[in-house]
């Protein structure tokens, strides 16, 4: 079992473990007070932008179900006429100090794989930086039609300011309720807005279901198909009878998540015969996880960004796209919102 498996098991049942890092847990609470005392007394600030900003992001650590969100909400603000850039750190890149915008001829070793695949999904500019506000200014610069800016992963980024926060929150709802380390929270939950920000929040709820007391919207999860790695390159979607003509092969699943037993879950559902890889999220491919001959592998659009087709050789690689749709009431009330914003 690996540190991140135990770690998750002892949030997960309040473990010895849990209770002994519950001193740290308290450091942690010290110094988030600390830190909504500097922004509310004006010690530190959020830096105003010209546009409205939406925050995506979760109370809890570890594969919430953000990046299927923000997809899902450019899709929708897309549909209904908004046009939308987002702005993100880009974890793991190999120079985040670098602002920079994403080109579908990136690399995810320089923007990071969820903003490469955020921008390949969404076809919506995306800048990406350390600091997201020179991220902002830049995306703004390059597109100034924008009306909007969706911040991919900046709900704790308090010197962002936001007039929308959208938490995710999965099947674990808050697991223990503890902070870090002693528990997977980044904050107890909703926080006051720093000042030029509004305490404006949506929760949406990834697992289908509704798992914390906080009353939210619920969304679904679904596998949305299959298409070969050469052709997700070309631009060509995934579809569901590739995926189904999948069944009764023998399959590798290669899942670089932070939680990839749902990912797995969701392939034996679909009726497929998979062996689980289970890589550490962010994995870079660097080199091939399975070794030469390997039976036909499938694994994740986040993964595919790092993987071109030209370094897979004769082995038959399989991108699975993932769908998530959130329910009607919360495309109401995040219209309402918005409306309200651009007038």
């Amino acid at each position: 079992m690996s540190w991140q498996e135990r770690l998750q098991r002892a949030w997960a049942t309040d473990d010895a473990l849990a209770q002994c890092l519950r001193p740290l847990g308290a450091l942690h609470a010290a110094l988030l007070k600390l830190r909504v005392w500097a922004y509310r007394t004006g010690r530190r600030r959020s830096t105003p932008l010209p546009r409205p900003v939406i925050v995506v992001g979760n109370w809890i650590v570890g594969g919430a179900g953000k990046t299927p969100a923000t997809l899902a909400l450019l899709e929708l603000l897309t549909r209904h006429g908004w046009r939308a850039g987002v702005v993100s750190r880009g974890y793991g890149r190999r120079d985040d100090a670098r602002t920079l915008l994403v080109r579908p001829d990136s690399l995810a070793a320089d923007v990071g794989d969820e903003p490469l695949l955020i921008h390949l999904r969404s076809r919506c500019p995306v800048a990406v930086g350390r600091d997201r506000i020179a991220a902002a200014e830049a995306l703004l610069a390059a597109h100034p039609a924008l009306d909007l800016l969706v911040a991919d992963d900046g709900l704790q980024h308090w010197r962002l300011p936001r007039q929308l926060s959208i938490v995710v929150i999965d099947d674990r709802g808050l697991a223990n309720g503890r902070l870090l380390p002693a528990g997977p929270l980044r904050q107890p939950g909703p926080l006051p807005a720093p000042p030029g920000s509004r305490d404006d929040t949506l929760v949406l709820y990834s697992a289908g279901r509704v798992t914390t007391a906080h009353p939210g919207f619920v969304g679904t999860r679904r596998l949305a198909g299959a298409v070969r790695l050469q052709d997700w390159w070309q631009g060509q979607p995934a579809r569901l009878d590739a995926l189904q003509a999948l069944r009764g092969r023998p399959l590798l699943a290669c899942a670089g998540l932070a939680r990839p037993t749902p990912f797995f879950d969701m392939l034996r559902a679909e009726g497929l015969d998979i062996r689980p890889l289970p890589l550490p999220d962010h994995h870079d491919f660097t080199p091939l996880p399975w070794p030469a001959g390997s039976p036909t592998v499938v694994l994740t659009e986040k993964d595919a960004v790092k993987l071109s087709p030209d370094r897979i050789g004769t082995t038959e690689v399989w991108v699975v796209a993932l769908d998530f749709r959130p329910e009607i009431a919360f495309e109401q009330a995040l219209c309402t919102r918005i409306e309200a914003l651009l007038r």
